[in-house]
């Protein structure tokens, strides 16, 4: 159960003359009045009479008043913290009158509850952690916002890279009726040569039937005597005829023109190499660029499961980048009065047994704002003490010159006479 603060009077500190209130137990209540009449100095006194000397103002005592100051606050637990005397000693009364000191109040009364802006200035990191902390998952989401660092840093040099491969391959030059691959001049040459040899065993065979042909000629005149010759060279000749009938030359003319073009056919050989080669390097730190764009979207839904499962203190609070966020927008884009929402839930998470919470200058917000905040601390269960310039009807109290306006003064301003300011 949080504890919070029942009721407290307050004489002579800083500019409070003699004030007492009672604050609303869950909600907002609002210490209005012009400028130096004494709002802060009811929440300074409080800081210091919960948070110990480190609050303690430089100049406590108010000016004029021969009476050192005196606090006294009513806990919701029963507990009853003064401060009083010449040296303003703390002083603390659990129900059962046994007394304590301050290691007792700071088992509840949180730091940053006293002191919002030291919170509220913090850098973005600075509360990120905080949260993180708070929540426990601090040391995981730094080991993945690692991950997701060298990953994005590795998905970018890629990125570079296959942009670059790109642009150099659609730069080069490439020869469509060029070979696939490097020309080789001993192999043109061979095949040359096993052109030219079967050619010339082509006209060889010319050669034999021409000189058969003239052998038929000579002998045709010895015919008679030459029977049986004639016969077996007239046999021979049919055989030579039918084996020159689809006898065709083949043309060397394409290989002795790539012979004679080597260099040059071989130069867009490997221009078309290049280009390829280029082309494949672009494809290949593309795909590389996909796979670590995969990794990167897995880190990232990562931070976000680990968030998701976590205890924390604002829906919509989360983590991005190493900086806080509320609804999505950074803490410089959130509006003064999510800050203010943010801030309250972080300090209440950070010790869930303080209920309260000190705000000073809420003039920041409109009418409807203050509405909507001090509608959300009664649904949190929190109490909030702010200060306001202002002397309007939604302030729970005005202070006039270091007492409630409204309730009479004293007769005798430096004897410890409170102003009733119940509400």
């Amino acid at each position: 159960m949080s504890i919070k603060i029942n009721k407290l009077e307050i004489e002579n500190v800083k500019r409070v003359k003699a004030v007492k209130i009672e604050p609303t137990a869950n909600g907002l209540t609002i210490v209005g009045g012009k400028n130096n009449q004494g709002k802060t100095s009811v929440l300074d006194a409080i800081a210091w009479a919960l948070g110990g000397n480190a609050y303690r103002p430089s100049e406590a005592q108010r000016a004029g008043s021969v009476i050192p100051p005196t606090l006294h606050l009513t806990m919701s637990n029963g507990l009853v913290v003064e401060r009083k005397g010449k040296n303003s000693d703390l002083k603390v009364i659990d129900p059962t009158g046994q007394k304590g000191g301050q290691q007792l109040l700071n088992e509840f009364v949180e730091q940053l509850a006293l002191d919002l802006p030291k919170f509220m200035q913090s850098s973005n990191k600075e509360k990120a952690n905080t949260l993180l902390q708070i929540i426990g998952v601090g040391n995981k989401l730094v080991e993945l916002e690692r991950q997701e660092t060298e990953i994005y840093n590795r998905r970018h040099t890629i990125g570079q890279i296959a942009d670059q491969k790109k642009k150099f391959a659609k730069e080069q030059t490439y020869y469509p009726d060029a070979p696939k691959e490097l020309v080789s001049a001993s192999e043109l040459i061979r095949q040359q040569q096993d052109i030219l040899a079967r050619n010339g065993e082509n006209q060889r065979k010319r050669q034999n039937l021409q000189n058969l042909e003239a052998q038929a000629k000579t002998i045709q005149h010895q015919l008679d005597e030459l029977l049986k010759k004639q016969a077996a060279i007239l046999a021979d000749l049919e055989i030579a005829r039918k084996s020159a009938v689809d006898l065709h030359d083949e043309s060397t003319e394409e290989l002795e023109a790539n012979i004679a073009n080597i260099e040059e056919i071989n130069r867009k050989v490997r221009t078309n190499l290049d280009k390829d080669k280029a082309e494949e390097d672009a494809l290949d730190y593309a795909n590389q660029y996909a796979a670590l764009t995969t990794q990167l979207d897995a880190a990232r839904q990562a931070k976000i499961d680990l968030l998701k499962g976590s205890d924390l203190p604002l829906p919509g609070l989360s983590v991005a980048d190493g900086e806080l966020t509320y609804n999505g927008h950074k803490w410089d884009n959130m509006s003064g009065s999510d800050q203010l929402k943010v801030s309250v839930a972080i300090v209440r998470k950070l010790n869930p047994k303080c209920g309260f919470v000190l705000l000073d200058k809420l003039e920041q917000m409109d009418m409807d704002t203050l509405t909507e905040f001090g509608v959300w601390l009664e649904q949190e269960g929190l109490q909030a003490i702010a200060t306001r310039v202002s002397t309007g009807e939604e302030c729970s109290l005005i202070i006039e010159d270091g007492y409630v306006a409204g309730a009479p003064v004293p007769e005798a301003p430096e004897t410890p006479k409170w102003k009733a300011g119940a509400f």
